[in-house]
C-alpha cells in the first residue's frame, strides 16, 4: 500500500504595507489607462462627458521621475472654498506607482487623524485613501471619462500654477 504523504503549501501572506504598495501599482495602472498622465505637461485639464459632473486633473509639478496631481471633481465646497472631494497624487514614473498623499472628502487629514498619528493608523488611512482612489478610477472610467474627453484649460501668459491653485 503506498503513503500518502500531506504536504503543507504555505500561501504566502501579504502585509499591509505590500498590500499598499500593490495598492499603488494598481491605481498607477488606472490613471495611466485613464488619462495617460505620465505625458502631460504642467498645466490644469478638465474632463467633461456631459453629466454635469466635470472631473478636474492638475499637472502641479513635473521632475525626472515624479509627478505631482490633483483629481477633483469641479465642484467647490462653499463652505470651505475647496475642491471637494479631492485627491493630491504622486505619480512615480520609474516605479509605475501612484500614491494619493491626501484625500480631501469633507475633512482634512489632521482632522481625521490628529497631528501626531502613530505609524500604524497612518498607513491604515493611506489603505483606506489609495482603496478610495481607486475605486473613484474605476468608476470614472466606467462613466466615459479618459483621453478622448480631456482638454487642456489655457492658462494665461507668464501664469503658472501655484501653490495657491491647488487649494481651489
Amino acid at each position: 500500500m503506498t503513503k500518502l504523504s500531506t504536504q503543507h503549501r504555505r500561501i504566502p501572506s501579504l502585509s499591509r504595507f505590500g498590500w499598499l504598495m500593490a495598492l499603488y501599482a494598481e491605481n498607477h495602472a488606472r490613471l495611466q489607462r485613464l488619462f495617460d498622465a505620465w505625458h502631460l505637461p504642467v498645466g490644469q485639464y478638465l474632463s467633461s462627458i456631459g453629466d454635469g459632473l466635470d472631473i478636474r486633473l492638475d499637472v502641479v509639478e513635473r521632475h525626472a521621475y515624479t509627478s505631482e496631481l490633483r483629481l477633483s471633481y469641479d465642484l467647490i465646497d462653499p463652505q470651505t472654498g475647496l475642491a471637494d472631494p479631492s485627491a493630491h497624487l504622486r505619480l512615480y514614473r520609474d516605479a509605475r506607482q501612484l500614491e494619493a498623499t491626501h484625500c480631501y472628502a469633507g475633512r482634512r487629514w489632521q482632522d481625521v487623524l490628529g497631528l501626531f498619528p502613530p505609524p500604524e493608523r497612518l498607513l491604515d488611512h493611506r489603505l483606506r485613501m489609495n482603496t478610495f482612489l481607486g475605486k473613484w478610477l474605476q468608476y470614472l472610467a466606467e462613466q466615459g471619462h479618459g483621453q478622448a474627453t480631456l482638454r487642456r484649460l489655457p492658462m494665461p501668459v507668464g501664469d503658472a500654477l501655484t501653490c495657491a491653485d491647488v487649494g481651489r
